[in-house]
């Protein structure tokens, strides 16, 4: 049986690829803060199914310890701090978390089985304000806020790990993938559990920032396939993980609204303090290389996306309101 560890399985994206690995027969393990030995929420019904081990990510013996106890052929990186607000708010939390963390996994591996396969989950925000797109790597990228800039050494400091000690390293430079498990702190499910809310009548108003900033977004359940394909490979390689479609605020808003019947002009409100401090521009999609090396290619449309997301808000506030549930078409 083949066997995987996951840093961050109780994330959205570590709750998928735990869901996905067992599917493909691996046996499971995920590493856990320590005093959280308990299964998280997003794998609470794997709790049967897959093994945590806590550690402190910080701490290259507490991760050379667990590695040497897994013993795992494969290794995914997804614990991170990923909310760039927060970022802005905790530059060195961030830092610890999705800089330094990396290079201590890195290093236990070095030390315990330099022949384990290892995905780092980087991102497409390490590109920042370039002007141009269709860039495959962020050979000259320009982060603009603390997630971004920490990302990009957590990536590089990967490619260091591969070229230097021979080490199957691998980053996915993902783009915007979501779910309803993403937590509320993110935009999009900012705006799904507001409109499932104002659609019970729970709430009048959805406060946002910039409308017109634009994204590509995915579904985490598709982009974790594409962890995997990553480190199926006969060599190490880096691959964006897009779509290929760009999407703004001001869509998902009105597609979100438009799922349970509201337009939403009636109720967002457009609030200057929600505005970050450095916008990132137009970030790079061209997910080909991946498409075509990797025969990976999205399931999950934006709109399907959206509709999920509403869906499973909608349900979720269900038992906060007595009157009749809505039922989409």
């Amino acid at each position: 049986m083949r066997t995987a560890l996951i840093t961050g399985i109780a994330g959205q994206d570590g709750s998928y690829l735990a869901e996905f690995l067992l599917g493909k027969g691996y046996a499971v393990h995920g590493i856990v803060r320590p005093g959280r030995e308990q299964p998280p929420p997003r794998v609470a019904h794997l709790h049967d199914q897959v093994t945590l081990h806590a550690a402190d990510l910080g701490d290259v013996d507490a991760l050379t310890a667990a590695l040497g106890l897994v013993r795992p052929g494969e290794v995914y990186n997804l614990a991170a701090q990923s909310s760039v607000g927060l970022s802005w708010q905790q530059p060195l939390i961030t830092v610890q978390a999705n800089a330094v963390s990396v290079t201590c996994l890195l290093e236990a591996i070095r030390r315990v089985d330099p022949t384990i396969r290892f995905f780092q989950a980087s991102s497409t925000e390490m590109f920042g304000r370039m002007k141009h797109s269709g860039r495959r790597e962020p050979m000259l990228a320009g982060p603009c806020n603390p997630y971004g800039a920490a990302k990009l050494f957590g990536h590089y400091i990967t490619v260091n790990y591969r070229e230097s000690f021979g080490l199957f390293a691998c980053s996915g430079i993902l783009s915007s993938h979501e779910s309803p498990r993403r937590g509320v702190e993110f935009v999009t499910r900012k705006i799904t559990d507001a409109v499932a809310r104002i659609h019970y009548g729970l709430a009048s108003e959805l406060r946002l920032g910039n409308l017109h900033a634009r994204r590509d977004w995915g579904f985490a359940g598709d982009f974790v396939e594409a962890m995997w394909l990553t480190l199926q490979q006969s060599e190490a390689d880096d691959y964006l993980i897009a779509t290929g479609q760009y999407h703004t605020v001001e869509e998902f808003v009105t597609a979100a609204f438009g799922r349970v019947g509201l337009d939403w002009q009636n109720y967002v409100v457009v609030d200057p303090a929600l505005v970050r401090p450095a916008e990132t521009g137009l970030l790079p999609v061209d997910g080909s290389k991946a498409m075509r090396q990797l025969g990976w290619f999205p399931r999950v449309g934006f709109r399907e996306l959206v509709a999920m997301m509403v869906d499973a808000d909608v349900r979720a506030h269900e038992r906060d309101d007595p009157g009749p549930v809505f039922r989409a078409a």
